[in-house]
């Protein structure tokens, strides 16, 4: 019998675990899994969390700018310039240029481009060059590393795009791993992470310090204890009638009897220094970057003015970013001269980078023009 009621021994009861709500605003960042559903939102999540990461973007979407078409026709070039000066790219936008600013918004933020050529209704020439959400494809690759198929996401069938020849698609800085292109901001949500719990504690400590909260200690004396709770509901009745005349803008003042202490709660605690843990979050996510720290308003030299070398390797990654998303604008003007009877193959024109210091370069062209002189009269 007493074997029977242990084994009828009720289980215990399941514990109930509650997951935290507080913390800072971009809480995805302490929830980040390094797969591949979901990165998009992470990243938009990093640059609107940190500022000096959206900032970076913008100012290498402008560096790569300068854009410009030619072909070896002039009546097609005539017309091909016309078409990259007034294309309508949508939101009361025109031009390639346009076009180009968000498309390389997103190669940068979701590590993928995509855009797409819309033909007028009679198919004979071109009338919008739009950006596209990257979200709303997934890639089908084929047999080969040279075919793949833009399928809409979502639908589970992997049904492919129809008209696969209108659609741009451009990957970043592709990886064996990720065919498909990575993101810019890859390997920042550890440091962006880092960096937001450290200015959600400065502001709550500071929220702490300017929205005082004051600690009302009444001891009474010999004797006194019988009307202990009397009077400290009277000292609160009068503290709070101080402090609501202060908030009201008048002065009061309040006056006790007895051994009655007042001080700020949480003033004797010690808040902690970020400048130089801030300071080494933001090397990281601005090294990734690869622009210099004082275009980004940061001071941490004693000069502010840019080296040849700094100028030379930021060069050379524009050079590499307009070299990848080349071919999508190589596409849409090859597509035009067609449409319009033309064989001719397009060439993308880019505005020179020019990073050098003013003075600089003109000392240099003196330097120059002397030499030349000496070696006409020599």
């Amino acid at each position: 019998m007493k074997w029977w009621k242990q084994k009828r021994r009720e289980p215990p009861a399941p514990v109930v675990q509650v997951r935290r709500s507080e913390g800072h605003p971009f809480g995805v960042l302490d929830r980040y899994v390094p797969l591949r559903a979901g990165e998009i939102a992470l990243y938009r999540a990093i640059r609107e969390g940190v500022p000096i990461v959206d900032a970076a973007i913008w100012k290498l979407t402008r560096l790569c700018g300068g854009v410009g078409v030619r072909c070896e026709n002039r009546q097609a070039q005539a017309g091909l310039e016309e078409f990259f000066r007034t294309v309508d790219v949508g939101w009361g936008q025109r031009g390639v240029q346009a076009f180009l600013d968000r498309y390389l918004d997103d190669l940068f933020t979701c590590g993928h481009a995509l855009g797409e050529v819309v033909l007028t209704g009679d198919g004979k020439d071109i009338a919008a060059l739009l950006c596209a959400d990257p979200e709303q494809v997934e890639v089908k690759l084929g047999d080969s590393p040279l075919d793949f198929r833009l399928c809409r996401a979502g639908t589970g069938d992997n049904r492919e795009l129809p008209w696969q020849d209108l659609l741009l698609f451009t990957p970043f800085q592709p990886t064996g791993d990720a065919p498909c292109g990575v993101s810019l901001l890859r390997s920042m949500p550890f440091m962006a992470g880092i960096l937001l719990k450290i200015f959600q504690a400065t502001g709550q400590n500071w929220e702490r310090a300017g929205s005082l909260r004051f600690a009302v200690v009444c001891r009474p004396g010999e004797g006194e204890e019988a009307f202990a709770q009397e009077r400290c509901g009277l000292l609160a009745q009068e503290w709070s009638t101080a402090m609501q005349a202060g908030r009201e803008g008048s002065v009061r003042d309040f006056v006790a009897v007895g051994d009655v202490d007042i001080k700020v709660i949480g003033a004797d605690s010690q808040i902690l220094d970020s400048e130089i843990p801030v300071r080494q979050i933001l090397e990281q996510l601005v090294a990734r970057t690869g622009i210099p720290p004082f275009m980004l308003g940061l001071s941490w030299s004693s000069t502010e003015r840019m080296s040849a070398q700094q100028a030379d390797m930021l060069t050379s990654e524009v050079s590499a970013i307009r070299r990848c998303v080349e071919p999508a604008l190589c596409r849409a003007a090859e597509l035009w001269l067609r449409l319009h009877g033309f064989g001719e193959k397009a060439e993308i024109v880019w505005d020179d980078i020019n990073l050098q210091d003013i003075v600089e370069e003109a000392r240099a062209e003196l330097y120059r023009a002397q030499a030349e002189k000496l070696r006409r009269e020599a």
